[in-house]
């Protein structure tokens, strides 16, 4: 079986969750098979056209998978975070929502000039999230080198939405 396989396996599908008409893809029951996570870890890994010199993961469940790629490539690890949860001084990017706005923050300072950083997070939908934390990497000095996910919800074209940082865009498992 392969890789994309074994995670849809993996993952429970729950409808109607967290509202009407959704069908929300946990992938919380992959965390209870570390062999399954250890291949999910190396396939990302693999896929990179090379190593970079950081990975971000964005808040919170892109801290999961984006901290082992970083850990197992020995390269600092960064976290993105919802506004008002990181202190110090910080670039801040406001993004939309389907109904209003958010924001996510970088510390300034944590990137080094001209660093290729891979950005993680769990899912790809609309891909707003996705992209301004690319454009948080970019304000940093830094160099989108790629972007990584678990899940492509690919109807909602978030990719689209990507390209113009890279075509680096890896997803392992595609609905």
């Amino acid at each position: 079986m392969n890789i994309q396989d074994r995670i849809k396996n993996a993952i429970r599908v729950i409808p109607n969750f967290p509202k009407e008409g959704i069908f929300f893809k946990d992938i919380t029951p992959i965390f209870l098979d570390q062999t399954l996570c250890n291949e999910i870890t190396d396939c990302f890994i693999r896929q990179l056209p090379e190593k970079p010199d950081a990975v971000l993961g964005i808040e919170s469940r892109g801290f999961l998978f984006g901290f082992l790629m970083a850990n197992r490539m020995n390269i600092p690890f960064i976290l993105a975070r919802k506004a008002g949860k990181l202190p110090g001084e910080k670039h801040k990017e406001e993004y939309d929502l389907e109904y209003g706005t958010s924001a996510i923050e970088i510390q300034k300072g944590i990137l080094q000039n001209k660093s290729r950083v891979i950005i993680h997070d769990d899912l790809l939908a609309t891909g707003g999230t996705a992209a301004a934390a690319a454009s948080l990497v970019e304000k940093a000095g830094g160099k989108v080198a790629g972007f990584t996910f678990l899940v492509e919800l690919a109807d909602l074209k978030g990719s689209a939405r990507l390209i113009k940082f890279t075509n680096n865009i890896i997803c392992l498992a595609k609905y």
